[in-house]
C-alpha cells in the first residue's frame, strides 16, 4: 500500500496476490494463509463500520485515507475470501489538473467548466477505471460557492472542495434485516435538503427515475453512468427507470432523459 505506483491489490486467494500497477497486474511474491486473510478483512471492515456475513457476502466500504474495499465471502467466492482494494490516488481535483495530465484538452476544460456554471445537467459515461469519478470530482470542483451542494454515493468516494456541501452514502441493513438506506432512498432525501445541485455518484438502477425526475424538475445535477459510448450512455438513461416498477413506461421514460440531460461526458481508456 506505501509503494506509490500500485493503484490496487487483489487477493484470489491467500497465496495469489497480485498488484496493478500503470493499469497493469501482476502476481505478487507475497504468500498469506486463510486466517491472516480473515483478519485483515475483519479489521479493515471495522473501520468502516460495515459487516460481511452469510446474509451479506458481499461488501463495499471506504477505509482510512479514502481506498476503497471490497469482499466476496467464501462460498460465494470459491474456497476463499476475495479481496480488492482500489487505492485513493488524488491525480487531479480540478479540470486544469487534467488539462496538465494532457488527459483533457484546455478547450475541453473551458467548455465543462462554463456548462457546470450554467447549470447543465451533466452525465459522465465510461467503462470501469476510465476516470469517472475523477472527472466528476474535477467537474464539481467547478460549481460556483454560492450554490448548496448534496451528493449521495453507494460509497464515499467524492472528494471536492466546496463551502456547502453535504455527502451521503447507502448503508447495509442490520442483523435483523431493517435498517437499509438505498440510493434510491438518498435522493428522493436529498430533494428535501434545499439543493441547488444534486450529484449522483453512480446511477446503476431504478434510482436513475427518480434523478430523472429531480433533474427535469429544474434542480441541476450530475452523475456517472458504465457505459461504453455516448450512445450507450443514453440509451441505459432510458432503460434503468423501467426498473421502479411496471408503471414506468418509456413512453414517459425517453422524452424525459430528452428534455433533462444536456451534455454526455464519455471517457475513454488508452491502451
Amino acid at each position: 500500500m506505501d509503494d506509490p505506483e500500485v493503484e490496487e491489490i487483489w487477493i484470489n486467494e491467500p497465496s495469489r496476490v497480485f498488484a496493478a500497477r500503470a493499469g497493469k497486474h501482476e502476481l505478487t511474491n507475497v504468500i498469506l494463509d486463510r486466517e491472516t486473510v480473515d483478519e485483515l478483512v475483519e479489521r479493515m471492515l471495522k473501520l468502516s463500520g460495515r459487516r460481511i456475513d452469510l446474509s451479506t457476502p458481499f461488501v463495499d466500504a471506504m477505509l482510512p485515507g479514502g481506498h476503497r474495499l471490497h469482499v466476496v465471502l467464501n462460498g460465494i467466492s470459491r474456497e476463499f475470501t476475495a479481496v480488492n482494494i482500489r487505492k485513493f490516488v488524488l491525480k487531479a481535483a480540478t479540470l486544469n489538473d487534467l488539462v496538465r495530465l494532457e488527459s483533457l484538452s484546455a478547450q475541453a476544460a473551458a467548455f465543462l467548466e462554463s456548462s457546470v456554471v450554467a447549470g447543465l445537467n451533466v452525465l459522465v459515461a465510461g467503462a470501469t477505471q476510465a476516470g469517472k469519478t475523477t472527472m466528476l470530482n474535477c467537474l464539481a470542483a467547478a460549481i460556483p460557492g454560492g450554490d448548496r451542494v448534496i451528493s449521495v454515493e453507494e460509497v464515499f468516494e467524492l472528494r471536492f472542495p466546496h463551502p456547502d456541501h453535504v455527502a451521503m452514502q447507502t448503508r447495509q441493513s442490520g442483523l435483523e434485516g431493517t435498517g437499509e438506506v438505498t440510493l434510491r432512498d438518498l435522493v428522493r432525501e436529498s430533494l428535501r435538503m434545499r439543493p441547488t445541485r444534486m450529484i449522483v455518484g453512480e446511477v446503476r438502477s431504478a434510482e436513475c427515475l427518480d434523478l430523472l425526475l429531480a433533474l427535469n424538475s429544474g434542480l441541476p445535477g450530475m452523475a456517472t453512468l458504465h457505459a461504453n459510448s455516448a450512445r450507450e450512455a443514453l440509451v441505459k438513461m432510458c432503460t434503468l427507470p423501467l426498473l421502479a416498477g411496471d408503471n414506468v413506461s418509456a413512453r414517459f421514460v425517453v422524452p424525459t432523459v430528452a428534455s433533462s440531460l444536456d451534455l454526455v461526458v464519455h471517457l475513454g481508456v488508452d491502451r
